[in-house]
């Protein structure tokens, strides 16, 4: 999680291989994806692939839903032809959807019936691992609890992991296990959903929690919310971050020591239950 235009997606393409990695390595069921050539990572997309944030753009409008569900079988040859119409009525039932979607094209469907076809095609050739980037974000919110609600019963019934992107703090708090607060292309925090959103360590992680809106709440917490510091400025270039910690021109903690040294990913929590964080004054 992490403001817009902290890296966030494009972390996530670097991972599926959409961007070329420029450093690093990327690991994949004991595989480095960064050292494999185009033809290999075609055959490792089948265990890896990914829900956009827009499904209007990501599905093609001259494609019936049913060529669309289909495209992934031909290019992997994974089924024979008679099998593919059978299998995919059956993914369009796995996500609430009629077998009559077959015959229509994306503009006949509303948005979150349009994110469910993106779902299923994600899921088609079972994979182990799906990219969720901001899959709800393009949604009404009524329809959102909906989308949501899908994925957690997915992940449940086919064992899936998802690397899930999102700004809504609420979203990532109610589907993930574990949770990575991303600024200015960094890790800044690493935990548990739980010790995250109990303790936030990291000045930027509560600053964001600071920022969550309310509909109800006690007298308590309207003492929080009146005396909450909201991040002040704009996130910085990439193309020129700020010495030392990238955050320091934001955070209310900056001292001289923030400016010069760039603070080490350090667990502040135990080995058992591990929180990592990149601050000096964590």
């Amino acid at each position: 999680m992490g403001e817009s235009g902290c890296g966030k997606t494009t972390l996530a393409r670097t991972i599926l291989r959409f961007y070329e990695p420029t450093e690093g390595k990327i690991f994949f069921q004991n595989q480095d994806l960064s050292l494999l050539s185009a033809s290999e990572m075609r055959k490792m997309r089948r265990e890896m692939q990914m829900v956009f944030q827009d499904p209007v753009s990501s599905l093609n409008p001259r494609m019936t839903i049913g060529s669309i569900l289909s495209e992934p079988f031909l290019i992997h040859s994974v089924k024979a032809k008679k099998e593919i119409p059978d299998i995919i009525i059956s993914l369009l039932e796995k996500v609430g959807l009629k077998k009559e979607a077959l015959n229509l094209y994306p503009h006949e469907f509303s948005g979150g019936q349009r994110q469910r076809i993106c779902i299923a095609r994600a899921l088609a050739l079972n994979p182990k691992f799906i990219v969720c980037d901001e899959p709800v974000s393009a949604l009404d919110v009524s329809i959102r609890a909906q989308i949501l609600n899908l994925l957690v019963s997915l992940r449940n019934e086919y064992k899936l992991a998802y690397l899930f992107i999102s700004h809504d703090l609420a979203v990532i708090e109610h589907i993930s296990d574990r949770v990575a607060v991303m600024y200015l292309g960094k890790i800044v925090e690493l935990a548990s959903n739980e010790n995250l959103f109990a303790r936030p360590a990291h000045p930027y992680t509560k600053a964001l929690m600071d920022a969550i809106p309310r509909a109800n709440f006690d007298t308590r917490e309207k003492h929080l919310i009146k005396n909450a510091k909201l991040i002040p400025g704009d996130v910085p270039s990439p193309f020129q971050p700020p010495s030392g910690c990238h955050f320091h021109p934001r955070c209310p903690l900056a001292t001289e020591k923030c400016r010069k040294e760039i603070p080490e990913l350090r667990n502040i929590g135990s080995e058992q239950n591990p929180h990592w964080v990149s601050c000096h004054y964590a």
